[in-house]
Formats: C-alpha cells, structure tokens, sequence
C-alpha cells in the first residue's frame, strides 16, 4: 500500500485537522497495542461497546503514529493529522472498498453458516501453485476484520479469497462494496447466528446479497436457495440429487476415506478425498467446484485433493520445554497471517525472551527483498529476541535479522536442535505445510505422562462475548479466576481476558492477586477473602480488597493512614441474609460514618451474596 491522505479525505467524506495532507500511509490499524503501528500508519480511532479508540491517541503519538480517523472531538497537536468522520468503522469499510477498486484480477467471495474458513484455506493451497493469491487471516470475516483483509492486497497478488460473515440483516450490505467478488462460493447454510434472523429465508436472502455482481456463484443447488436467487446471475450449481444441477456428485465413505462419483459435462469419474465426515466432504465440492470453474485437468484436480488436511483454525498456546511457552501456528506462512501472529505473541507476555521459528514465507505478493526486509522490520518493532529461518530462500536474507539463525531444510534444523539452547521464552513456530513445522512442535512440547486438561480458550472467549452482548455498554463485567481460575490456569486465563479488555479480575485471597500482578497482568483485581496480615501485601501490589467487617476496615484504615494514601479503591460486602461474610445491618450507621470521614479510602462497589 502507498497512499498519500490528500486521496483518502474525500473517499471518508472526513473534515481534515492538521498540517500535512501530503503524508505518506503504507498501512492501516485498529489495535494500539500492536508494535507495527509507525509514522505510515492511518489509525482508526474504532469504538465498541467496551472500548473506545479515541483514548489511546496520546499513546499512539509517543509510538510514532501521525494520522488518526476520529470520530470525536479531538484537541489539536502539531504534526498531528486528524480525519473527522461522523462513525469511524463506516469510514473503515468506505477506505477498504476505495482500496479495493484499484485492483481488478478475480476475487472470490465466500459466506454461509458453516465452512467458510475451510474452504478458503483448502483454496487457497489448491490453487496457490498457479496463483499469487491474498486472502483473509484466519477467520477474519466480520465488519472490521473483511475490511482489514482488502487493506492488504498489493500489486503482486492475481487471486483474492475473502469470507464475509454476518449475524444479523442489514450487515452483507456492508461488506459487498469492501470486498466485490467476481466468484461466489455459498457454503453450507446451518443454525449458526440464527437469533439473529426472523427465518431460514430472511438469513439465505442476506447471505446472497454478497454475490449481488458476481460473474458466477457457486452453490449446493437446493430449492430453498433458489427462491431467493436473481435470475439475472449466473450460477455454477452442484448436487447429490438433483439431476438440473451443473454437477452431479454421489459419494461412498469407507474408514477415513471417501470416493466421488461425479458426473460433469456428460462425463463420469471418480475421485477419491482424505475425508470422511459430511462436513469435509461439502466443503471439498465447493473446491473441486472452483477447480472446475477454472478448468484444471483431472489429474491436476485428483493430485492436489488427496492432499487436503485437517485445517487449525486458532494459534494455539502450549507448554513446552525448559519453561518455554509455544504459539503454535505450523500450518501457514504468509505475511499477513505473521501480523497477526506477531501480535499475538506480543498479548502472551509470558517471558521477556522472544523466539521466531519461522519459514519461507509464500504468496506474500512481494518480491523477495521486499518481503524480507519488511518482516525484519516487523521483527525488530516486536522485539524479537532472535529468529531461526527454515528455508533456503530465508537463509538467502539471514542477515537481515539480528540474532538470526538459518537451516536451509527442517533436517539441517534439528540436527542442531540440542546446540539451540531453548529455554525461559516464547516460541512463536509459523511455518508453511510443505516444512512439517508439527515435528518441531513436538520437539518442543514438554513431555509428561500425566493426564492433561486442555482448556479451549476459544470457548471462553466465546463465553465471554456471549454475556457481554447481554449487557449494556457501560456495564461493567468481573470475571473470577480465583482458585488458579478453577484449577483451569489462572494466569493463562487471566491474559486471555485482559486481552478481551474485562473491567474487574476476582480472586480468593492475595497471593493469587499477586501472582497474576507479578506476570504483568494490568487488570484491577479485587480480592474477596482478605486476611488482615495481607493488607500490607495487597497495597505494595495494587490490589483491591473486598472489605466486610469493622475490625477488617480499622486494620486497613490503620495501615493506609499509616502510608498517607488517598482514595485507595475497596469494595464493601453487606449481609443481606445469607450470613457468610458482610456488614450486618446493625453496623451499617457506623460504617457510613467511618467511610464519610475517611479520605484514605474510596468504595469502588458495593455487593452482597444474596440470601435467595
């Protein structure tokens, strides 16, 4: 990307503060936290329900970022360069849709209920021997992450594979103009997001609003679908019993394999998929589809489905050895998946020490010197502590990296695991398929013979947003963790949230405020069984004490009177009933006057365990 912000005013309709509309923008970004936000930067001051954009610029600014889209009313600030818009995500969809305009090789647009990352991915290795393509990291399909997605074509890339999501009506409309496609891919349309639809018809017809100019749309021919079809739009359909379909296709499973009988321009074959499952089988046809769209041979077609796997939808956070904590990312590598990579390694935070094991990257766009140095650049702006490159064309540009280590194949790497010294740090592991980086994985993971409790952090996050969507925005949300987060790993969790932005952490007692303090965790945490020999402890560590009796708040007012502090934040716990632990009502005259006099103290919330 190389924009100047004299083209980008108009696009955003924005008002322009500042003093230099001639500055350069090479990229965009939501995330203050993010270490490749720089001078070429464009941020966009985005505000959700729990979290307001607008609040991080002074920030920003000491990290070198000029140019800001806000929405708000901001002060101005020399060298600053200020795009007022009226809705600051709207002018993110219209920078991504002006993007995506200056770009015209074929674009494929892919959304339904179930399948949409799949089939991007096995897309995406089927076709990338003959394409240089761009597609969307991981699961990027939402309001913001489609438009984040476009923002990363450049001049090299022939092929875009871009999914769109959406969980209510009125969205698709959004995302059309973003992403335009010239092929559409409908996968499966199933229950998810259903609350967000009156009907099964209503959600089929805002699905379809993606492929409103599309050359071709591909789909599962079915006559709920194509009820709400424009008949103006060409359509590439297939089916198991349908005989109008353009392709017919019946299938045999046996053990972990199944065999298509398909039958395609008058002519019958067979091809044979490494799944079994209905789900994996569906999303194969929406690719054999494609491949056919484009006219690949049979044999091309036959050779590359056999080599089809299971595909990792998260970065996965695991135990390794040494006390090593691993980001395991083994099946991709491309630069816009390492961003995102990059900052997630950056929200672990669990050791000062940074690790890179990182491939060839491919279908980046880029030519070679460009994409190297640019992923040296990102690796100095994440403070890496070192780099080992697995591939003979990143050991071409070793010198790039400082502290790097290069093996020219995956063999050359581990038969000089032992001298690697891997010990005390995160590992970031991103490597393409073709380089087996699971074998490093394995390598790396710390052995037991104990049983293990794997905690899917996905489901949390799931969890989380789930009861945040129930709430109103300025309602804030606590989360317990206490008891390690219920033997499920405190401080894992605990980053996990922070990372979601919860306003409160709750624990049992000090030491487990502590620990998570001592691990850099930022959150407020409110303790709700403090001993009164762990005042001193949890004021040195910022903590928060759950306060219910009078002889607990003296000793705390004792001890905060005797280091002059002010309006240190408590919580005040009333018996309303249920008689564990609380002020009884007899006490209450007495507490008020104590809290009224005192400006050692201030009471952040009040609460109670109810009686029924």
């Amino acid at each position: 990307m190389s924009l100047v912000l004299n083209d980008i005013i108009p696009q955003l309709h924005a008002e322009f503060f500042g003093n230099h509309p001639d500055n350069s923008i090479q990229n965009v970004s939501i995330d203050s936290r993010s270490f490749q936000n720089n001078k070429y930067t464009l941020f966009f001051c985005l505000i959700g329900p729990n979290n307001n954009g607008h609040t991080y610029i002074n920030e920003l600014i000491e990290k070198g970022v000029s140019n800001f889209v806000v929405s708000e009313n901001v002060e101005s600030i020399e060298g600053v360069n200020f795009l007022k818009v009226e809705d600051t995500l709207l002018a993110l969809q219209q920078f991504a849709a002006f993007y995506r305009k200056k770009f015209t090789f074929p674009i494929i647009g892919i959304t339904g209920s179930n399948g949409k990352t799949i089939v991007k991915e096995w897309l995406n290795f089927l076709l990338s021997p003959d394409y240089n393509i761009i597609r969307s990291p991981k699961s990027y399909n939402s309001q913001v992450g489609v438009p984040l997605s476009v923002i990363g074509i450049n001049e090299q890339h022939n092929l875009g594979i871009f999914e769109a999501g959406i969980s209510t009506v009125n969205e698709m409309q959004f995302l059309e103009p973003i992403i335009q496609p010239t092929i559409g891919i409908l996968t499966n349309i199933g229950s998810a997001h259903d609350e967000g639809f009156e009907n099964l018809g209503q959600k089929i017809k805002e699905k379809l609003k993606l492929f409103s100019n599309v050359d071709v749309l591909i789909y599962n021919k079915n006559k709920s679908i194509d009820a709400f079809l424009n008949p103006n739009i060409k359509t590439f359909s297939w089916s198991s019993s349908d005989k109008s379909a353009d392709v017919l296709v019946h299938h045999k499973t046996t053990n972990d394999k199944t065999c298509l009988n398909v039958t395609y321009n008058k002519t019958c074959f067979k091809i044979s998929i490494p799944f079994s499952d209905d789900a994996s089988i569906e999303n194969v046809i929406q690719c054999l589809m494609v491949m056919f769209h484009f006219n690949y041979d049979l044999d091309t077609i036959q050779n590359r489905l056999l080599l089809l796997y299971p595909i990792e939808m998260r970065l996965k956070v695991k135990k390794g050895i040494n006390n090593t904590t691993l980001i395991d990312d083994s099946y991709s590598s491309d630069f816009q998946s390492l961003k995102i990579a990059l900052d997630f390694l950056e929200n672990q935070k669990q050791h000062h020490k940074k690790t890179l094991i990182l491939s060839d990257i491919f279908q980046s766009g880029l030519q070679n010197d460009e994409l190297y140095s640019r992923v040296s650049q990102m690796v100095i702006s994440n403070k890496i502590s070192r780099v080992i490159g697995v591939g003979e064309t990143i050991s071409n540009y070793k010198n790039k990296f400082l502290n790097g280590i290069t093996f020219a194949t995956q063999a050359e790497f581990l038969a000089h695991f032992e001298s690697l010294n891997f010990e005390n740090e995160t590992i970031l592991i991103k490597g393409a398929r073709s380089f087996h980086f699971e074998e490093i994985v394995s390598l790396l993971e710390e052995k037991t013979h104990e049983t293990v409790l794997e905690i899917n952090l996905n489901a949390i996050s799931h969890n989380l947003n789930f009861y945040k969507a129930k709430l109103e925005p300025e309602t804030k949300m606590m989360v317990m963790v206490k008891a390690f987060g219920y033997g499920n790993g405190g401080l894992e969790i605990a980053k996990l949230l922070e990372y979601h932005k919860v306003d409160y952490l709750g624990v049992a007692f000090a030491d487990e405020g502590i620990s998570l303090k001592s691990n850099g965790i930022q959150l407020p945490i409110m303790v709700l069984n403090p001993e009164s020999t762990s005042f001193e402890a949890i004021i040195q560590h910022q903590l928060e004490p759950e306060i219910y009796s009078l002889k607990g708040l003296n000793a705390f007012l004792k001890i905060a009177r005797q280091k002059h502090l002010k309006h240190f934040p408590i919580h005040i716990k009333i018996d309303t009933g249920m008689h564990r632990l609380g002020f009884d009502e007899i006490h209450l005259e007495e507490l008020i006057s104590i809290l009224k006099n005192s400006k050692t103290i201030q009471v952040k919330s009040i609460l109670s365990h109810m009686a029924t």
